[in-house]
């Protein structure tokens, strides 16, 4: 330990270094400063890089199905449908069409036939099966003794809305209107259903291929089904109308 009087000069002997400009001690071998920093930085712990900031939680996929699915069971007559399906926006095709085609004939009626979509002349009066290929339907069933003026026919289609230019509804469509079409059943509660056309076979008995399914009994809805030919390929297939007609003796034979 140093005494008093060696504290002092070495403390001059600083404050004498200190004035000359020394600002760091001097050790007695070199060191290389390069080699240093390395260490140093070898030494430091690796930087962390930041927590990213939590986003918004993912906003779910609305379920049009499940919303219509909603609606259909809702209503409990049908014009309470009619209204249910007059206020469900999510089908696009509403945004397209000029007006719901909800229904034409008798709801008390044992056959209840279901199109597929409404084309331009349906569009414009707001009933199924008016056009060229309707008419031709009419003269069909007249001819077993069945129509929709005189409270044995039924009518409505898969879907309410007229698809642009005509177009085959997509799946998605199908399915966002299925829930409405099997509500519509069962509240009409027919006898017989008459399947018409490919998007029918699909809404109700869930496959395609019309021109295999005609004629053949099936069942939707716990209820006997006949898959037929839709009218307007009868029209342009005139040698299919013999088919058809064995398809209608067949209904007739069931009433």
């Amino acid at each position: 330990m140093l005494d008093l009087d060696e504290y002092q000069a070495a403390l001059a002997a600083l404050d004498w270094q200190v004035e000359l400009g020394a600002d760091e001690a001097i050790l007695d071998a070199p060191v290389n400063r390069y080699e240093a920093a390395a260490e140093a930085r070898a030494a430091a712990p690796e930087p962390t890089a930041p927590l990213p900031r939590p986003g918004p939680p993912p906003v779910p996929e609305p379920d049009h199905v499940a919303e219509a699915e909603a609606a259909a069971r809702a209503a409990s007559s049908l014009d309470g449908l009619r209204a249910a399906m007059a206020a469900f926006e999510r089908c696009e095709l509403k945004r397209g069409a000029r007006n719901l085609v909800f229904c034409d004939g008798d709801p008390s009626a044992r056959v209840m036939i279901v199109g597929e979509a409404p084309g331009r002349d349906e569009d414009l009066q707001g009933k199924p099966f008016v056009g060229r290929a309707g008419q031709f339907l009419d003269r069909m069933f007249a001819a077993i003794g069945l129509s929709r003026q005189d409270g044995s026919l039924y009518i409505t289609n898969v879907l309410p809305w007229r698809p642009p230019r005509n177009r085959d509804p997509s799946d998605e469509e199908i399915a966002m209107m299925r829930p409405f079409l099997h509500r519509h059943i069962e509240l009409a509660d027919p006898d017989f259903l008459v399947v018409m056309g490919n998007i029918s076979a699909m809404a109700l008995l869930n496959r395609r291929g019309i021109l295999r399914m005609r004629g053949i009994w099936s069942e939707a809805l716990g209820r006997p089904a006949l898959p037929m030919t839709h009218p307007a390929y009868l029209l342009r297939n005139t040698a299919a109308k013999r088919d058809a007609w064995a398809d209608l003796l067949s209904l007739k034979a069931r009433l």
